[in-house]
């Protein structure tokens, strides 16, 4: 049976931290390949804020590259084009289960200790369940415990290397004239300072 990770996010930019999670994730889960799903239009975030979704999967796409168990999926982009809606995990999933369909498979959702936490707050959380294996990933100053909802029994807890990266730094960062270098792969990097993104 193929096992497909799904990684979500908004990606803004993704970084090396995004990508070193998710090959833990992958290795520890043995999982055929991990899908980077940028959101369109994430329903828990300012919207003002957030760089255009197709600016952030161009990146996504750089970033995977050289690692023939990722790859960027504009799922979400998509089905936003279609409905002009929100960016819903089980609309994602709905719409993955249908290009799969011709084959055995099985998906695994990752997320971090934060969104568990907010569960509650997503659209239809209990379907995620029924059509995901739903995989937590350690988060400073997060734990399981501390997760006081109903869904906390359901998922697979994992342990991976976290590093003190956050996009919303990197942004900061570039806003002040300093330096993302192996914060962000190469070509990210290059992408951000040839198309002048986050001045």
């Amino acid at each position: 049976m193929r096992r497909i990770g799904i990684f979500g996010g908004t990606f803004d930019p993704p970084h090396v931290g995004h990508l070193i999670s998710a090959e833990e994730v992958r290795e520890q889960m043995n999982l055929e390949k991990v899908l980077f799903i940028p959101s369109a239009v994430p329903p828990l975030k300012e919207i003002s804020d957030i760089t255009d979704k197709n600016i952030r999967y161009e990146m996504t796409k750089l970033a995977v590259e050289g690692n023939k168990y990722f790859e960027a999926s504009d799922v979400e982009l998509k089905l936003s084009s279609e409905t002009g809606g929100m960016s819903y995990t089980v609309n994602t999933l709905l719409a993955l289960r249908a290009i799969y369909h011709k084959s055995q498979f099985r998906l695994y959702l990752i997320i971090g200790m934060d969104q568990l936490a907010s569960l509650d707050r997503w659209y239809m959380p209990q379907k995620l369940f029924a059509m995901s294996e739903v995989i937590v990933i350690n988060k400073p100053g997060w734990n399981l415990q501390d997760v006081k909802n109903e869904y906390v029994k359901q998922v697979i807890p994992l342990s991976v290397k976290h590093l003190e990266i956050s996009s919303s730094d990197i942004r900061q960062r570039v806003r002040e004239g300093r330096s993302i270098k192996y914060l962000v792969p190469e070509s990210v990097e290059r992408f951000i300072i040839k198309n002048k993104l986050y001045l």
